[in-house]
């Protein structure tokens, strides 16, 4: 940042020119300051970047007050915060502990300025009322009030002269800054529940706070008049979400589309771009709940400030660079605001008006039910019933308004004190933690981690559904999950039955446990809390670490046998355990709901090089890095013995569905789908990866032809049938060259700058498992961006292609050449699934508890001893991804030693001067995979000396032996 331009490099290309991005400020937050003693931020001076710190004060100066101003003088205005998670939005909006962000700091300096305007002798009344909602699947939630945290969907209206509302939101009056902290708090608290209770608001969900400034007084002519600002302070779901969900031709995209709001957000915000350039273009607003909501913010009456937050991290460029771009695109929108302030008369009086008229309509059946005439359609009859309803929900909605204009302010403040007991009690229940045994929650949002607590009483706590001291809802939650006993100031843990899923610091509880300060424990697969005993804190030496919700579940992943705390500090490492953590919850999670609904599904985590996957090089578009290894999710259902690999971003986006399915079946409501949207389900029809074949290109790089048989293998490494395919060089209109045409070159310098023209031919697939049909087969050449695919053959095992595709390049190019010695094609074979009879009878009359039961026991018996992987006890639902990693690590060894001895065999053949070897040595040594099987065949050329002279040549003889 300089200035309030913002530099932005691409870590991959290091010596390119940096892009530019000019915006009305750029503040530098990354590192760059000093932390005082009371933990406030500063700017630290002789920072050897020079880069200047933004701290709390310099961006609520230049952003927050101008926001108050606007407030005073009756301006609607709206403060965005966008930006991927992590980036510090919330800390922008919000802040933490004394860095106090541009909320605290624009409510606590209004509440001066109202005192310092009555103590001045202004007559001015002024009220101050506070809402906070938030969006989550296009669902719009009031989180105030006593019911914040039940099932309270809220419809979003429209009304001719406020725009879109949203109906039966509270607004609270509050008095001061104290009563905000408290309602935003509460807030919080009513999304943490939420969050933990399986609904993923802490990362998808737009928060609104809603801060309406209402100032009546007298004008020159003696009538009252109301000065109204509606200020919202909105923090944007994480924008990553939006980018790709990586679900291309999952049949669920678009129902499982969690955060269109966020996509909706950004055509509107090109479409004002457009307009404020003067093109004639429709703004999508009644696309989703959040732009319907935000409409006057985004092009109307107010005065709208957004800010990008951004990452320096190099794996979050991508998104960085797609932030910026963003926020560019808002900077050209211009908005138009009023000051909105009328006589209050005159308010009432239309307010009045309007509902007589709404009346009228409504009694003399010009729209509704008394409107319907004999042959209207269905259609027809609904839009008159919507019609009725909007109506009556307008006339509502002025009502409420005619109701607060006339109470008086003494009303008013009597009816918030109603609310002051809640407060007053999550005061209490704050003063009892610091004293007191207690739980608190962790959440992957840090704002949402330890705001449910639960203190622990003498004597026994009962924790599960219902009649309990502590009730805790969602997956593996028994009505009776466990006791925690405190007795003498020792707490105590035990199950209420053995199937009641308990990890105590990553270790299944089976037994009574005595908890000790810093404990992490999960109850059932989504309720994940610590432990908190402040005596025990208070009266030992030992340091205790800061519990966070990824420090639990990187414990979780380790006491499972996935080792996350590695040497290896690569990107790649770093990448791959981001997408672990990301997906172990989710997997546990979906196989409890799985066996709670009867789903009869059960689901693996897969680790796969992205080779395997016909990638060239690894990069993905969704996150722009290189990767060695890539998460897949293997779908398993266990009636059918159909199988299926999902993208970690195809099952992410499915899994929220399934918990959506989980909420509506607690709730009593319904909650089964149909199959076409059921996300447990896929589509018999659906093509899946059978195993790869990969041709190297080498020969093709002195433009010798190829024609193999190769192995078909799976992501495991297992054989699954052998495949015959060709390359070979050919003329411009797809001759074959021959040994007689003497094509062959040295080196495959040779040929860039000259046009380069090869067949490559898939004859057939050999052996295939006789589960599939409909078999074919998938590749790409080099930079194609679509696939080649073969005709599909139908039920064979032993399927004839016959396909050949001609590849032209002109002219060859120096990384084609790369391409062509390093390189291959990789061939991949997909199919369907075939429905086995068998399976279904064997599984009829289980449910999916006893299914999984079943499967567990198979693995035990197929793994003799149990779990044990070099010598750690391995959680059977985590044993798969050991078993691929293991694998993989194995196959990768075995090659690197085939290579050893090769470059071995060759080194001795060269100082021997030969021209020529023994094939049966050539082929004894690729058939050894370790250094001791290959030492005896290298002694044996060493000792072979009965070739004639004219064998031996003076230079390298490595074209030749190859």
């Amino acid at each position: 940042m300089e200035d309030a331009t913002t530099f932005l490099s691409n870590p991959d290309t290091p010596n390119e020119e940096p892009k530019k991005f000019a915006y009305d400020f750029s503040y530098w937050s990354h590192d760059g300051y000093i932390e005082q003693d009371n933990g406030y931020c500063t700017a630290n001076d002789s920072h050897p970047n020079g880069r200047k710190f933004a701290d709390q004060a310099r961006v609520y100066e230049d952003l927050g007050r101008s926001v108050l101003n606007n407030a005073w003088e009756g301006y609607n205005s709206t403060l965005f915060a966008y930006g991927q998670t992590g980036s510090g939005k919330s800390y922008s909006v919000v802040g933490y502990g004394v860095n106090k962000g541009i909320v605290p700091l624009f409510c606590e300096e209004m509440f001066q300025g109202i005192e310092e305007k009555k103590s001045s002798g202004d007559l001015t009344e002024f009220e101050v009322r506070f809402s906070m909602l938030e969006i989550y699947n296009e669902v719009a939630k009031d989180l105030l009030g006593a019911d914040g945290n039940k099932k309270k969907h809220l419809k979003v209206r429209e009304h001719p002269k406020k725009g879109f509302y949203a109906e039966g939101l509270q607004s609270c009056l509050v008095t001061s800054y104290k009563d905000i902290e408290a309602k935003i708090d509460e807030g919080t608290l009513n999304r943490s529940i939420a969050s933990t209770n399986m609904n993923a608001t802490s990362s998808r969900a737009h928060t609104i706070v809603g801060i309406t400034l209402i100032q009546k007084a007298k004008n020159a002519a003696g009538q009252e008049t109301a000065k109204t600002s509606v200020v919202n302070l909105v923090d944007l779901a994480g924008s990553e979400r939006v980018a790709s969900t990586g679900a291309t031709g999952d049949r669920l995209k678009e129902g499982a589309a969690i955060n269109q709001s966020l996509s909706c957000l950004g055509n509107c915000i090109h479409a004002l771009a457009e307009k404020s350039s003067g093109k004639n273009t429709r703004v999508p607003y009644r696309d989703s709940v959040l732009t319907r909501l935000l409409m006057n913010a985004l092009g109307g009456n107010s005065k709208t400030i957004m800010i990008a937050a951004i990452s320096p991290a190099d794996i979050n460029y991508e998104e960085t660079l797609s932030t910026l771009r963003y926020a560019d695109r808002a900077k050209q929108i211009k908005t138009v605001a009023t000051i909105n302030e009328d006589p209050t008369e005159k308010l009432i009086r239309e307010l009045r008006e309007e509902n007589e008229k709404l009346k009228k309509a409504l009694d003399h059946g010009d729209v509704g039910l008394t409107g319907v005439e004999p042959g209207m359609s269905e259609d027809e009859i609904a839009k008159l019933k919507k019609l009725e309803e909007e109506m009556r929900a307008q006339m509502a909605e002025n009502e409420r308004e005619l109701l607060q204009m006339k109470q008086s302010y003494e009303e008013k403040l009597k009816q918030a004190e109603t609310q002051q007991k809640e407060d007053d009690n999550r005061a209490k229940i704050e003063e009892e933690k610091k004293k007191h045994p207690h739980l608190a929650n962790l959440n992957f949002d840090p704002q949402l981690s330890g705001k449910i607590i639960h203190i622990i009483k003498e004597g026994e706590n009962a924790i599960g559904k219902c009649d309990a001291d502590i009730i805790l809802f969602g997956p593996c939650i028994h009505d009776s999950h466990a006791v925690i006993t405190m007795d003498n100031s020792i707490v105590c843990m035990e199950q209420c039955a053995n199937d009641c899923r308990i990890l105590l610091n990553g270790d299944p509880v089976t037994s009574k446990v005595v908890l000790t300060h810093c404990d992490r424990i999960m109850f059932g697969t989504t309720q994940l809390y610590v432990y908190n005993n402040p005596e025990q804190a208070m009266n030992t030496e030992k340091q205790y670490p800061e519990v966070t919700y990824e420090m639990a579940q990187e414990e979780i992943a380790n006491k499972a046998g996935i080792n996350m705390d590695c040497d290896d500090q690569s990107l790649e490492t770093a990448i791959l355990n981001k997408d672990l953590l990301e997906v172990l919850p989710g997997i546990d999670e979906a196989n409890s709901i799985s066996e709670e609904l009867d789903k009869r599904v059960k689901f693996e985590i897969m680790l796969v090089s992205p080779q395997m996957l016909g990638k060239l090089s690894g990069r993905t578009e969704l996150d722009g890095c290189s990767r060695k290894v890539e998460v897949l999710i293997k779908m398993r259902n266990l009636e059918n013995e159909l199988e299926f690999e999902w993208p970690k971003e195809v099952f992410l986006n499915r899994l929220y569905l399934m918990k959506e399915m989980y909420q509506n079946y607690e709730a009593g409501d319904d909650w089964d789908l149909p199959e076409e949207r059921d996300p447990f389900l896929e589509d018999i029809d659906t093509e899946v990866r059978i195993g790869n074949v990969q041709i190297f290109l080498q020969p093709l790089a002195f433009l010798v032809e190829q024609k193999e048989q190769l192995e078909i293998t799976d992501f495991k490494g297992t054989e699954v049938g052998i495949m015959n395919v060709e390359v070979v060089p050919c003329t411009e209109d797809g001759k074959e060259y021959t040994e007689d045409d003497d094509v062959f070159i040295d080196n495959p310098s040779e040929l860039i700058g000259k046009d380069l023209h090869f067949m490559v031919k898939i004859h057939g697939c050999r052996g295939l498992p006789n589960k599939y049909r409909d078999t074919r087969c998938k590749y790409r050449v080099f930079l194609d961006e679509e696939d080649a695919v073969t005709e599909m053959i139908t039920n064979t095992s032993n399927p004839d292609f016959n396909h050949q595709k001609k590849f032209s390049f002109k002219p060859v190019t120096q990384q084609l050449v790369d391409y062509l010695k390093d390189g291959a094609i990789m061939v991949q074979v997909w199919g369907k699934q075939k429905l086995r009879n068998s399976a279904v009878a064997k599984a009829k009359g289980k449910n999916t508890k006893q299914m999984f039961q079943a499967d567990l026991l198979n693995h035990a018996n197929s793994l003799s001893d149990g779990f044990r992987i070099n010598g750690r006890m391995v959680d059977p639902n985590k044993q798969s991804i050991i078993v691929e990693l293991l694998l993989m690590k194995k196959q990768q060894a075995r090659q690197q030693q085939r290579l050893e001895n090769i470059k071995k065999f060759i080194d001795i053949a060269e100082q021997q001067k030969r021209r020529s070897v023994p094939l049966y040595l050539v082929k004894d040594l690729m058939s050894a995979s370790t250094h001791e099987a290959a030492e005896p065949i290298l002694a044996q050329l060493s000792a072979e000396d009965d070739y004639e002279d004219d064998n031996r040549v003076h230079s390298s003889s490595a074209c030749i032996l190859l």
